[in-house]
């Protein structure tokens, strides 16, 4: 059974062998074309290798994901699909795997040296050694065209996701797919910061005059999005920010400051 795995995090971060693509946003491509490069010089054997333990894996065994190596000021994408198989079906494979390996290396390299051509017995058993190869080269190759075709299928889901949005409000705004905001990487918190960075008197802002000024700047921050009837909701809920009530002109005004770290 496949599966396929996505994290995702304040830098959006898409086992063994083979490292899953990862790095900044813009530099994707070219990392991709990297990595396609350094394939075309490995050798079937080492590339088979590479396979196991990174694309095909056993059940519960997925690999760890290492963050250490993404940048963390930019947005990144670290994604990995895997071939999930049982201990006993990893087993085959890699035997299988390893005997086309063994197949190739006699065809190239000793199987004129293992048939005498010059003969008619001799060319007949070539043949017919010949067909048996292809028979079992073919069987191989149906099995990594249908691991190549899920994934393919993978990526194509996996972009269809990144192009939506409910990755949208993931990524910029922290709501999850359920609904639940991740309020340190809330877009509506980002916009109240620098909202407090304009309009701060000794501090302090008025969340009124907040929320007019994000109206202006960043429209699509609404506290509706993120399940609150007033910015002064959000300020409650996400915990990032001290409110103050004081009276101004005889009406009473909500104000906020964010909290120290």
């Amino acid at each position: 059974m496949a599966a396929t795995a996505m994290s995702v995090e304040k830098s959006i971060s898409t086992g063994n062998g083979i490292e899953p693509i990862s790095g900044p946003a813009h530099s994707l491509e070219a990392i991709r074309a990297a990595r396609i490069e350094d394939a075309a010089t490995k050798t079937l054997g080492t590339l088979i290798g590479q396979l196991f333990g990174s694309y095909v894996v056993t059940d519960g065994n997925g690999g760890e994901e290492r963050d250490d190596d993404l940048p963390g000021d930019v947005i990144s994408f670290r994604t990995r699909v895997q071939l999930s198989l049982s201990a006993q079906d990893y087993a085959k494979t890699q035997a299988d795997l390893k005997d086309l390996v063994s197949l190739r290396n006699t065809l190239v390299h000793h199987f004129i040296d293992q048939h005498d051509l010059w003969t008619v017995d001799g060319c007949r058993a070539a043949q017919d050694e010949l067909g048996s190869a292809y028979t079992r080269i073919d069987q191989h190759f149906e099995q990594l065209r249908g691991w190549a075709e899920h994934m393919d299928q993978a990526r194509r889901l996996a972009a269809e996701f990144v192009q939506s949005d409910v990755f949208h409000d993931l990524v910029v705004n922290g709501i999850a797919p359920d609904g639940t905001v991740d309020w340190p990487a809330a877009g509506i918190v980002r916009a109240l910061r620098e909202a407090a960075a304009q309009l701060a008197v000794e501090g302090w802002t008025p969340i009124a005059a907040a929320g007019r000024w994000i109206a202006d700047q960043h429209p699509e921050q609404l506290p509706a999005k993120y399940g609150c009837s007033s910015w002064r909701q959000v300020v409650h809920e996400c915990r990032l920010f001290e409110l103050r009530y004081r009276e101004v002109e005889g009406q009473r005004a909500a104000w906020y400051r964010p909290r120290e770290a």
